[in-house]
């Protein structure tokens, strides 16, 4: 993970999950942190969620010929430290896939542990492969050159409604994604990690024979 970040990264990922790091958000009014539409992941390990700092693009679709072909992109990938998620904000632009197998493999080569895509991928079973993970909008055969290109590197951008700031906490699973914001990170994995407790202490009494409605009267948390 990045230089001088204090998390214990292997006890997040084996305690936390996106859900219950929306409640917590919900409960301290923080919103604009789940995207408002699904992004699926199409490669990688399902195991534990995926979990890391977010290293920003800004894309736009272009009808030109590119005077510099795939410039800032391979930039970013060059640039991604260790344990960061890229993100690839898009806005959802089914122009043409703007991530692939080449540049999973360039950024696992940086130690970059997956892509976030607001947008479409292509090499699907070549990243799965690989073992790079990558939560996306859908797949298309064709290449982004002349297409869509990266207008910005490591800006506030918008993933489906959500805003993500470079270096904000992501946790993306089977559930979708949640975007941390750093101002308020230290308060929201404390009480994620409180409310994920519980939330076990709950499972563990109704699997023990308490009914739904007494186990919610009991401890709160459903």
């Amino acid at each position: 993970m990045a230089e001088n970040d204090s998390l214990d990264w292997d006890f997040l990922k084996k305690t936390l999950y996106a859900a219950v790091v929306s409640d917590v958000l919900d409960s301290l009014g923080v919103t604009r942190r789940v995207p408002s539409a699904p992004l699926l992941q199409v490669s990688g390990s399902r195991e534990y969620p995926l979990i890391g700092r977010c290293k920003t693009t800004l894309w736009a679709d272009m009808a030109h010929e590119d005077p510099k072909p795939y410039a800032l992109e391979l930039r970013a990938v060059d640039s991604c430290r260790p344990g960061e998620i890229l993100i690839a904000a898009a806005g959802g632009s089914t122009r043409s896939a703007l991530w692939g197998e080449l540049l999973s493999t360039a950024s696992m080569r940086t130690g970059c542990q997956g892509a976030i895509v607001d947008g479409l991928v292509r090499d699907q079973k070549k990243m799965e492969a690989i073992g790079f993970t990558v939560f996306c909008r859908g797949s298309s055969p064709l290449d982004s050159r002349d297409r869509q290109r990266v207008i910005d590197l490591d800006v506030a951008v918008e993933i489906g409604s959500a805003r993500v700031c470079p270096g904000d906490l992501v946790i993306a699973d089977a559930d979708g994604l949640v975007f941390i914001p750093r101002e308020v990170e230290g308060e929201v994995l404390k009480k994620a990690l409180e409310k994920a407790i519980a939330e076990n202490t709950v499972r563990d009494a109704i699997r023990g024979g308490l009914s739904a409605t007494d186990a919610f009267a009991k401890y709160g948390v459903l």
